[in-house]
């Protein structure tokens, strides 16, 4: 048996390649959906109990609460120190987030340092640090 070359080549020169695509496509949103499907969206996740908080000023977004509060919780992820007029209130910290009065949010003065993961509070006048901040649960 002898292989004709000529003629081989003839007929692959005839021949069109196509391509198809339909698999190719399948196969694309096969894996987008997968991706959509096991992502983790822990970044744009809150906690039940959390409230955002806003990047320029430290102060609280209180339009996700309702209600007259008097005290409202302020999270920052690993929450280690607080300062309020110079004095170090750290030991009320409890689940990476402290209790500030609302006066002190609507008069004072409050700065989040995320970097170093603190908090400073400067109180309006007449307002003692014992005050200003408590401990989130009472």
């Amino acid at each position: 048996m002898s292989l004709d070359i000529k003629s081989r080549r003839e007929k692959l020169k005839k021949d069109n390649v196509n391509i198809n695509l339909v698999p190719f496509i399948d196969i694309l949103f096969t894996i987008l959906i997968f991706i959509i499907v096991t992502s983790s969206f822990a970044g744009t996740a809150t906690d039940a109990n959390s409230h955002q908080t806003s990047d320029a000023t430290g102060k609280p977004n209180v339009t996700d609460t309702s209600g007259n509060s008097e005290y409202y919780i302020i999270p920052v992820d690993g929450l280690q120190h607080v300062i309020v007029n110079g004095k170090d209130m750290s030991y009320l910290i409890q689940d990476d987030a402290i209790a500030i009065h609302a006066r002190v949010i609507d008069q004072g003065q409050i700065t989040v340092n995320n970097k170093d993961k603190s908090i400073e509070i400067t109180t309006p006048s007449g307002m003692s640090p014992n005050q200003a901040v408590r401990k989130p649960n009472q």
